[in-house]
């Protein structure tokens, strides 16, 4: 089975156009499991079980998807009209996101915006940080967030799975330098 693909389109149908499958989302992003099967099964994904998503689930790198019973639902992403609702959580001290070399002066000016997105979306560690950037420009710039600092001044986060944490926008007073800088990106300074 190609869980790759599988992955991409299960994103599609959660994140981006679930009404194209017949599907509609709860307040908390959940989809009926059994509903969006079938959907995917006139597809062309016939024989598809819900062991094959919990197995593309399990392989997958990314921990984009969750299964709880007899509803599905994508952790983050989600590029739809309807706003996804999350509890806020004390972030990590410290998290980083990656970006275009190109959107660099923006987000000085305007800090971190959700752009085409519910969220804005950050990583835990540099190197997602990077994966992300990379999508956009083969040079990326990886700012480093003081998270915790933003959080205690009242700025929201939400957990989006264990490396990927979400917020509705980061003013640049909280997009500081980071320490060492791995070959390939750079740090910048916005205070």
């Amino acid at each position: 089975m190609d869980y790759k693909r599988l992955s991409r389109q299960l994103s599609y149908a959660l994140r981006h156009a679930p009404w194209k499958y017949g599907l509609e989302l709860g307040r908390e992003g959940w989809a009926d499991l059994r509903q969006l099967l079938r959907a995917l099964q006139a597809r062309g994904w016939r024989g598809l079980t819900a062991a094959d998503l919990q197995q593309m689930i399990r392989l997958s790198d990314k921990q984009r998807f969750e299964i709880a019973g007899d509803k599905i639902r994508a952790l983050y992403g989600h590029s739809l009209p309807q706003r996804i609702v999350r509890e806020p959580a004390p972030p990590p001290e410290v998290l980083f996101h990656g970006t275009a070399r190109r959107f660099v002066l923006s987000i000085r000016e305007k800090g971190l915006l959700p752009q085409g997105r519910q969220y804005v979306h950050l990583s835990v560690d540099v190197d997602t940080a990077l994966q992300m950037g990379k999508r956009h420009d083969p040079r990326p710039v990886v700012l480093r967030i003081n998270a915790k600092r933003a959080w205690n001044e009242g700025i929201c986060f939400f957990r989006g799975n264990d490396k990927i944490w979400l917020s509705d926008a980061i003013p640049g007073r909280y997009i500081e330098l980071a320490g060492s800088q791995p070959q390939g990106f750079m740090l910048l300074l916005f205070r």
